[in-house]
């Protein structure tokens, strides 16, 4: 798909043959078929009329003024500069900035001209003539060619059956307004071979902006600021008048109830009540904006009751023509914005795009201004210090990245390897020639990926809940994606004076702890267990180690997924146990492993725990005597119960239940997804 879209001289016959292709692929299971169904709606689309991919994708990433097509897409690549190099960072931007400077908005719009008319008229167009043409107009006449070459290409996409003999003539008109009659007859006549050669038009990298990893709310932020500009004081006409904000309280919201004088009876009517007014007439008009009496009620739709659902499988499993794909939320409000977040580093920056993720649910649970606007999408791409990237399947901080890699071989193949040739890049010396252009090797490989990368892999975040030895201290609740590691520590907590000591627990290497879970079992029934033990340390891990451990729900699509779980913890504790002989007593170390959804573990013998989130320093917890673990439920909010106020209070029960059982699960966007 990336040739087709970018390709200028492929036949018609050959679009056909491989819509052919992508129609038979649609029997094979998934994520065959889910790919296959998404090639074939766009080759469709482009066998009949010949450039429409590669111009609306320049135009949403080069943000284009077009009203036919008024969706925009932005790359937001995050670099924390505590995990990557400055070396790193430093490649990264001067690719960046070189591929910005060359991509004008002048440049951009005779791509999408040379293109469109070179796809549909093929040999009969005079490319080099055309470049020159276009090269020598001025930004109005420009201006004034790429928007009837936009008119023309989607006006005819839109039509039910589009015709590629009607689109052709309508691009002959617009290319003898170009070159002249001249040029037209000649073209069908055929010239010089030499000179009417098809030029290579390129296709522009997408707008990316490079931002340093700060805090947790700077994701949310940079969102706001991508769908409102800072020369814009509000966010919509359209999204104020739905009230969609949500920073009104609640006793705001709230409508006064008017008494209905409406009986409800046919004969109280008044006279001519039942008789249909003509459509268009003044009486018709008047007729839509009077309101009866009544309770002044707002109607919700299912989507904006709980934004749970504005990025879920609609917006990043099918890319159809648009970029997001998943219509419309609101009567005239529309996801005309793409963003496209891309992270670059290990494990740990995972567990920081996860925070920032649940607390960009929270702030959509308050506020809701991007759910109705915006499709996001993740992505994702391992960068490990040079001393561990050549085994990063293998590095304890590439855990992410191996699995990804064993469920999509072309995630293994195009992205895990770029780590290596990132340091490379990044230690070679500058050139001293401002002259000599910079060679975006990393900028083509993250731009293939970014495009072509359609396909998430969904991963369950888990919420730990953290009990201090103080007890004047509350409780501390953190998130964690990847790993949970349980360290005990040498120091004790303070002996309570009235606590008597335990009869039974011998002092020993370890720390004796009470393990409460829920054992996960086939038939998906819950069954609590309650162990007691003494051991050195746990870890708890999202992800599998083999793929024979992959089976069942594990990370698939929330479409496919059971209600009543979607993923399980692998628990492994080192367990001490104690032999008593002739020689006296000895102690033994032995590793169990269960899995489980949700486990609280205490502290028996005044023994302090350390608990390590995602790997990461900055996420360590010291002298806890006690923590519980379950999946991260989705954000909920006051406004969510304002906008049910109409229900019952059962129904409202029922809703508010719903919505806790349901996990939060974060999409990173891959090739194919899983492949089984």
């Amino acid at each position: 798909m990336y040739v087709l879209t970018k390709a200028t001289g492929i036949t018609e016959e050959l679009h056909r043959r491989t819509y052919a292709f992508c129609k038979r692929l649609l029997t094979l299971p998934a994520p065959y078929c889910t790919i296959a169904l998404d090639c074939a709606i766009r080759l469709k689309t482009e066998t009949a009329v010949p450039g429409t991919l590669y111009q609306r994708l320049v135009i949403a990433e080069q943000n284009l003024t077009s009203e036919l097509y008024p969706y925009r897409e932005r790359v937001f690549l995050f670099v924390d500069p505590e995990l990557v190099s400055p070396s790193v960072c430093s490649a990264l931007l001067l690719e960046i900035e070189a591929a910005q400077g060359q991509q004008t908005p002048e440049a951009c719009m005779r791509h999408v001209v040379s293109h469109a008319l070179q796809a549909a008229l093929g040999e009969a167009c005079h490319a080099g003539a055309l470049q020159k043409k276009l090269l020598a107009s001025s930004r109005p006449a420009l201006e004034r060619y790429f928007h009837a070459v936009v008119t023309a290409v989607e006006q005819m996409a839109r039509e039910p059956s589009p015709s590629r003999e009607g689109h052709l003539e309508r691009l002959e008109e617009i290319y003898c307004s170009l070159l002249g009659p001249a040029a037209t007859a000649r073209g069908r006549c055929g010239g010089d071979p030499l000179q009417d050669q098809p030029l290579s038009v390129p296709l522009p990298s997408p707008r990316i902006t490079f931002h340093l990893w700060t805090d947790e709310e700077q994701l949310w932020k940079e969102l706001v600021l991508f769908l409102r500009p800072q020369t814009q004081l509000r966010l919509s006409a359209d999204l104020e008048a739905l009230d969609l904000q949500g920073l009104l309280p609640d006793w705001e919201l709230a409508r006064a109830s008017m008494l209905s004088t409406d009986s409800s009876i046919e004969r109280d009517l008044p006279l001519g009540a039942d008789e249909l007014l003509a459509p268009g007439s003044p009486e018709a008009e008047r007729a839509g904006l009077q309101r009866k009496g009544g309770i002044k009620k707002r109607v919700w739709p299912a989507d904006i009751v709980m934004p749970s659902s504005w990025d879920g499988p609609p917006g990043l499993h099918r890319r159809t023509g648009r970029p997001s794909g998943d219509g419309e939320l609101l009567p005239g409000v529309s996801r005309l914005h793409t963003a496209r977040v891309l992270v670059l580093g290990d494990d740990r920056m995972l567990g920081r795009l996860a925070r920032a993720y649940r607390n960009l649910r929270k702030q959509e649970t308050q506020r809701f201004c991007l759910t109705p606007r915006l499709s996001l999408q993740l992505y994702y791409i391992p960068l490990l210090a040079p001393k561990t990237s050549a085994a990063s399947r293998h590095s304890e901080l590439g855990e992410l990245a191996a699995f990804l890699g064993r469920m999509d071989p072309w995630y293994e193949s195009i992205v895990n390897t770029l780590c290596p040739t990132i340091h490379k890049l990044a230690e070679m010396p500058l050139s001293l020639d401002t002259s000599q252009t910079v060679d975006p090797f990393i900028l083509d490989a993250i731009t293939y990926y970014v495009r072509m990368g359609t396909q998430p892999i969904y991963f369950q975040i888990y919420t730990v809940k953290i009990f201090s030895g103080d007890l004047s201290q509350d409780p501390v609740e953190d998130i964690f994606l990847t790993e949970l590691k349980v360290k005990i520590q040498d120091s004790k907590f303070p002996k309570d004076s009235f606590s008597p000591r335990r009869r039974g627990v011998a002092e020993g290497p370890g720390a004796e702890l009470s393990i409460c879970y829920q054992k996960a079992l086939l038939s998906q029934r819950t069954r609590e267990v309650t162990v007691s033990l003494r051991a050195t340390g746990l870890v708890l891990k999202t992800l599998p180690a083999s793929d024979t451990e992959v089976s069942g729900p594990t990370h698939c699509t929330p479409a496919a997924a059971p209600d009543t779980d979607h993923t399980c913890l692998k628990v492994s504790v080192t367990e001490i146990v104690k032999t008593s002989n002739l020689a006296g007593r000895s102690f033994s170390v032995v590793t169990n492993t269960f899995r489980t959804a949700h486990i609280q573990i205490q502290s028996q013998d005044r023994r302090l725990l350390t608990l390590s989130l995602d790997k990461d320093s900055c996420h360590t917890y010291k002298d806890v005597v006690r923590f519980e673990v379950a999946p991260c439920p989705e954000p909920c909010s006051g406004t969510h119960k304002s906008k049910v106020l109409g229900l019952s209070s059962h129904r409202q029960e029922m809703e508010r239940n719903k919505a806790k059982a349901k996990p939060l699960l974060m999409p990173i966007n891959t090739f194919s997804g899983i492949v089984q």
